[in-house]
């Protein structure tokens, strides 16, 4: 064993030239297989010695040929290791043997056979371990079982024939070869085809062919066994078997079942844990018998017992302790059943519970390796060391071995460095692992890279990593830039890893935080970043719906900008939703989820995440579906009482809303026409009511459940429940007289309903006597409905009126009496003594005699006051004539003797009467009393007007008062500036003269707005006023802003009319630059107008214009119409003198043609003067002045007079000199100058220069004729 273990290594982030690149590559393989030694990867360190590890043990094998024997063994380690055998605990070296070969490389060792007979292999049956060592330890493998067995091959057999009767029961034996190899076994028939098992025909474990009953379809000469074997890939077919089954001449006897295999009735089954056992139950019976398995001491383990081969098999694969106990297979048919248990006894091979793992250890450390395996039986536990027993070594004080089997090692050193073998051992076996304990020393690493960034969210739990590696292992210390106690804070915890944990971070932890390993200069810093945590500001709500609706979850949250866009993810009682396309039932929008039509499988807890790079925040609603109430069910009547019965149902399906009330409703079977009636409503937990009935009614019930959705449909109508009849328990109400003719007495009530009436015979009993005068004696009567009259007993007499109800069963209780009235008659009597009292010019007081109450005959009302206005006291102008009587009536109570009456109108005549009235109507009036009311102030002038002639002065216009209320003497006016702050003071204009109408007002500001009030005055005051607001107009002024809007004809010009400035007139002047064209002038536009239109421009064309007033221009602008323009043709023969001496003879010609055409129509044509003068007058035939044509009209003047007729083509001969081809475009018919120097083509499409009132600018006669050729005016011109 080695003395010293030191192994050279850098520092952390420093490698020596000399140090290796990449870890070994067994050394990972190492890690992989038992994760031996734990040095990091990112460890820098030299070629690090490892003691050796097995990574291929040997494996067991049976010889079936020379070329079956291998035994291999591969081991990793540095330095490699040496390899060495022992064959059943003796030393083997296969390398001495000269019949075997031996191939050994770095880290492998392997023999073979160089024999070629299995005879000579035979010596070679044994146990083989290997071992594999170097300088750190001895590595030991499993034990390998090397056994040898010949291969099965095919035996002589005779051919079988076999015969049995139709109903009976065979076996087919298959017999296959012996073999350590477990055969599978094929029936078939001579084409290979598999013969065909069912419940009747199976095979057994053993191989044979197994009927439970013959019959004739199952004879056959070609039942062939075919036995294959894996191992050795070899399939041996035996020889056919002929079966021949006699067909039964009598009817086939059935058979209860009987167990095939295995015989008798309890079997015994042993296996090991991890096996596959099977249990077999073949039976024989007619019918073919069911089986059906059963574990007798406890719950079958489906999950591990199969039922194969028709159910003839149970088959427990990788059957475990539990497993075992009895079994029963049992057997049935129509004539009995057989019975076979099973005891399943499982033990174990031993297994390993806990491993000891291999380990670096520092120098002076304790070692404890702990080993327990368990197994049926126990298996006992021994200790090697590096393949050598314990006893082989010296007693050193500083190992011990435990009473459970563990090893421990004090104050270790290099020297223990080794291999340690626990080995666990049962009588079913052996298992062996190998612990590395490496004593050795390296310097410490922190293996984490420095200046690392952790970023979290406020409440996680924050992980600052910190690792680190050396022997011994480091001792990591953590300091924060914040705090100089950082582990005193209960949340900051450090982990045996070095990482430094922080639990419910906030943002008062982010900062710097250094890691530092102890007695060392090695550190790396650390920086924490506490972001604000992802939360949900309105998360989903639970919602109930009903089927078909939609519903809206919302989602909305609040993230740190530092996180980014989060990730808006829903779920549906946790599996993901995706997105709809084809029937649209979830669609997101932005962070909410729409889920329509929902149904019953929409129903579910929906959670909303929002995600996050680093954190998740989650907010989940539930789906609920819910709906009206499913009616109550099972009506049932009980308790049942004279009045009362009790009503049970049993409630329907609530649907999800729990029912809050149930209705108790019910059905008159004698009255349907009434419909189901509510007859009681008790809460929704109770299932019974005791309900309250009324006699002589059948009764049918039904019950309605409510929840927060709505009304279930009714329940099924009850049975028929019927009451029986009894007297009365009301009398009618409201019994009353109302009595309207004189001399009757009207009995009325209210009527009762039918099903107040108990039982049968209804009617009222109406008694009624005089209140004076009539003694005891009641008159009675008889009705069954409500009104009863009385005749010829006086005008309004007063009469004890009561009804009682009855029926055959008795009376209703005693009424009380009500007093009553016989009918009324309209008073008899006038009020007397009348008298008016004047309290002012608007109000009096009347008073008057109370009446006599008996010549009221009624009951008295009150009293009606009739005033009328005559008219009023002025009589100048016939005013008073012209105005109409006007009567107001003014009602009082019974009690009044006088009346206060106001709205009068001043200086009025009226007249007044009073009478008094009963609901029968008015009696007579009093006398008619006239009187007179005083003079008032006047009412406000009708109207005011204001007008300013001049800056500084204002003129009121006014119309007299409507309601003078007196005679008026005159006026007030008052008027004041208006001011911000309204305390301007107010000046007084007095006006004696009442027939004054306006009145103009001098020095006024012209800057200024003014109030006036204007009042009228009579002797009792100044009356109300009519108020007006205004200002004097100053001098007008052209206006300043012109807005233009543009048009292909046309120029929209607008403006602001300025407020209070006098109306004046401008001018506009335009020009149509480079065509040589003069300036144009339009008519005079007033400035009050707000808007003019500029028409019959070019299209396409610049013009200029000019806005003038009192001769000087105050605006000008350039504008550009829209459209085209019309392209001018070049000079070309247009211009040459023979084409305008051709022209123009061709304009002689026309003009003498018209000359021709008027002189032929001046002569009368085909009618006399006479006629014409003697015919109505058309609009071509109105005399005129002209005295060449006497009575008939000039050209010019009938062309003045045609402005709108258009010229018909000249080739119309017939028609050339008629007179309505003489009716010219007036807007036409105009003078232009034909410009020889310039293109027809253009002298055509210029327009015309007309006169002021004629021109396309004057907005009242715009030009019909387009830019083209001219008309025929034109070319006379």
């Amino acid at each position: 064993m080695p003395h010293t273990q030191r192994q050279q290594v850098g520092s952390r982030g420093r490698c020596s030239p000399r140090l290796l690149p990449l870890l070994l590559f067994l050394l990972l393989l190492s890690l992989a297989a038992q994760a031996a030694i734990h040095i990091p990867s990112n460890y820098h360190i030299s070629d690090l010695k490892r003691p050796p590890m097995i990574t291929t043990q040997p494996e067991s094998v049976t010889v079936f040929s020379v070329e079956d024997f291998v035994m291999s063994c591969e081991a990793g380690g540095n330095p490699p290791p040496d390899f060495k055998w022992t064959k059943d605990g003796e030393d083997f070296d296969p390398g001495s043997d000269p019949e075997l070969k031996v191939t050994e490389h770095s880290g492998s060792f392997a023999f073979y056979t160089l024999s070629y007979t299995m005879d000579s292999l035979k010596q070679y049956q044994g146990k083989y371990v290997c071992y594999a060592s170097n300088e750190l330890g001895t590595a030991v493998s499993n034990e390998a079982i090397l056994t040898t067995d010949a291969p099965p091959i095919q035996q002589k057999e005779k051919k079988v024939h076999v015969k049995s009767e139709e109903g009976g029961s065979i076996v087919l034996k298959c017999n296959p070869p012996q073999s350590s190899m477990e055969p599978i076994i094929h029936w078939m028939d001579w084409r290979l085809h598999h013969i065909q098992l069912s419940e009747r025909v199976v095979v057994g474990k053993d191989g044979n062919l197994y009927f439970a009953h013959l019959t004739s379809d199952d004879s056959r000469v070609d039942y062939t066994c075919n036995v294959q074997y894996l191992a050795t890939r070899t399939i041996l077919a035996k020889e056919p078997i002929t079966l021949t089954v006699n067909p039964s001449n009598s009817v086939l006897r059935n058979r209860r079942p009987h167990m095939m295999r295995p015989a008798g009735s309890h079997s015994t089954y042993h296996a090991l844990r991890g096996q596959t056992v099977e249990l077999e139950c073949i039976v024989q019976g007619l019918p073919t018998p069911k089986v059906s398995w059963v574990r007798k001491d406890g719950e079958m383990p489906e999950a591990r017992a199969v039922r194969d081969m028709f159910d003839r098999r149970l088959r427990f694969g990788n059957i475990s302790e539990s497993d075992g106990g009895e079994y029963q297979c049992l057997a049935e048919n129509s004539q009995g059943k057989a019975i076979h248990t099973y005891t399943v006894t499982v033990e174990a091979a031993p297994y390993w519970i806990k491993e000891p793992p291999s380990q670096l250890y520092a120098p002076g450390e304790t070692v404890r390796l702990d080993c327990q395996a368990d197994g049926i039986p126990s298996p006992t536990i021994s200790w090697t060391i590096n393949g050598e027993p314990l006893t082989k070594f010296d007693k050193d004080s500083r190992r011990s071995l435990t009473a459970s089997g563990s090893i421990i090692l004090k104050d270790v050193n290099f020297s223990d460095t080794a291999i340690y073998q626990c080995q666990a051992s049962n009588k079913h076996g052996s298992i062996l692992t190998n612990t590395n304990v490496y004593v050795i020393e390296l310097p410490p690493q922190i293996l984490t890279e420095d200046g690392n960034t952790y970023t979290f969210t406020e409440g996680q739990n924050a992980t600052l990593e910190c690792e680190t590696f050396g022997s011994p292992k480091p001792n990591v210390v953590w300091e924060s830039s914040s705090t100089s106690s950082l582990l005193a804070d209960p949340r900051v915890n450090q982990l045996t890893s070095g990482a430094l944990e922080i639990f419910n971070v906030s943002r008062d932890d982010q900062g710097f935080y250094g890691c530092s390993v102890l007695n060392s200069n090695l550190s790396v810093s650390a920086e924490l970043e506490v972001l604000n945590r992802t939360m949900i500001r309105s998360p989903p709500e639970d919602v109930k719906l009903q089927r078909g609706e939609t519903t809206i979850f919302t989602c909305e949250s609040v993230v740190d900008n530092k996180l980014g866009a989060p990730l808006i993810q829903w779920r549906k009682d946790d599996h993901k939703i995706f997105e709809s396309h084809s029937d649209e039932k979830y669609t997101f929008d932005g962070s909410d989820l729409k889920i329509t039509n929902v149904e019953e499988s929409d129903e579910g807890v929906y959670t909303c995440q929002v995600i996050t790079k680093h954190d998740m925040a989650e907010a989940s609603a539930s789906l609920t579906l819910w709906d009206r109430p499913d009616p109550p069910v099972l009506l049932q009547i009980s308790d049942s009482e004279r009045r009362a019965v009790t009503l049970s149902w049993t409630p329907g399906d609530n649907n999800n809303s729990p029912v809050t009330d149930y209705v108790i409703e019910f059905e008159d079977q004698g009255s349907k026409e009434r419909g189901w009636e509510e007859l009681k409503r008790v809460k929704g937990g109770e299932e019974r009511a005791r309900l309250s009935l009324w006699p002589y009614m059948s009764y049918r019930f039904r019950v309605i459940a409510i929840n927060d959705v709505g009304k279930s449909d009714p329940s099924k109508p009850s049975e028929i429940h019927n009451t029986e009849a009894e007297a009365p328990d009301y009398n009618p109400e409201d019994v009353r007289s109302e009595s309207h003719d004189p001399d009757t007495l009207v009995i009325t009530w209210e009527e009762m309903e039918k099903r107040n009436f108990n039982g049968p015979e209804f009617k009222y009993r109406v008694l009624w006597r005089r209140v004076v005068g009539s003694g005891p004696n009641w008159h009675i009567n008889y009705t069954t409905a409500p009104q009863l009259t009385v005749s010829d007993i006086g005008n309004f007499s007063a009469f004890e009126i009561k009804v009682q109800a009855t029926n055959d069963k008795g009376d209703g209780p005693e009424p009380d009496p009500v007093i009553g009235y016989s009918g009324e008659d309209v008073p008899l009597e006038a009020p007397m003594n009348v008298a008016v009292e004047l309290i002012n010019s608007t109000t009096i007081r009347v008073n008057w005699a109370a009446v006599d109450k008996e010549t009221v005959r009624g009951h008295l009302l009150g009293y009606k006051v009739y005033l009328t206005r005559i008219g009023s006291r002025v009589h100048h102008r016939g005013r008073r004539s012209r105005e109409p009587e006007t009567t107001v009536v003014v009602e009082t109570g019974a009690g009044e003797e006088k009346k206060v009456i106001g709205g009068l109108r001043p200086y009025s005549h009226y007249t007044v009467a009073v009478t008094v009235f009963n609901s029968k109507g008015e009696g007579p009036p009093s006398e008619t009393l006239a009187f007179k009311t005083d003079e008032g102030v006047p009412g406000p002038p009708m109207s005011l007007r204001l007008d300013s002639p001049s800056e500084t002065e204002m003129t009121l216009h006014w119309t007299p008062p409507g309601q003078p209320n007196g005679v008026l003497i005159g006026y007030l006016l008052q008027y004041q500036q208006i001011v911000e702050t309204d305390d301007s003071p107010m000046q007084v204009e007095k006006i004696d003269d009442p027939m004054v109408t306006h009145l103009t007002l001098s020095n006024l500001d012209r800057h200024s707005h003014y109030r006036f009030f204007l009042r009228g005055h009579t002797a009792a005051g100044d009356g109300e006023p009519i108020m007006r607001e205004g200002a004097t107009t100053l001098d007008g002024a052209p206006p300043a802003n012109i807005n233009l809007t543009t048009g292909e004809n046309s120029v929209n010009l607008s403006w602001v009319a300025k407020k209070r400035h006098r109306n004046v007139s401008f001018q506009i002047h335009y020009l149509r630059k480079n065509d040589g064209s003069k300036w144009k002038t339009t008519e005079k536009v007033n400035s009050s107008q707000s808007f003019y239109q500029l028409q019959g421009l070019t299209p396409g064309s610049n013009y200029q214009l000019r806005f003038s007033y009192n001769n000087k221009t105050f605006w000008e602008a350039d504008i550009d119409t829209k459209g085209t323009a019309v392209t001018e043709v070049q000079p070309s023969f247009a211009t040459q003198g023979w084409f305008i001496g051709v022209v123009s003879a061709i304009v002689l010609l026309l003009l003498i043609l018209l000359i021709l055409c008027f002189i032929k129509r001046s002569k009368g044509g085909k009618y006399s003067v006479k006629d014409k003068e003697e015919g109505p007058m058309d609009s071509e035939a109105r005399p005129m002045k002209d005295e060449t044509f006497g009575e008939y009209r000039s050209l010019e003047s009938d062309l003045e007079e045609k402005r709108t007729a258009s010229l018909p083509s000249l080739g119309e001969e017939s028609k050339l000199c008629s007179e309505d081809n003489l009716d010219f475009n007036g807007s036409s018919a105009i003078t232009t100058e034909l410009n020889m120097d310039e293109s027809l083509v253009s002298q055509f499409s210029r327009p015309s220069e007309a006169l002021p009132d004629n021109s396309p600018l004057n907005p009242t006669a715009v030009s019909p004729a387009a830019n083209g050729m001219p008309n025929s005016v034109t070319i006379l011109d």
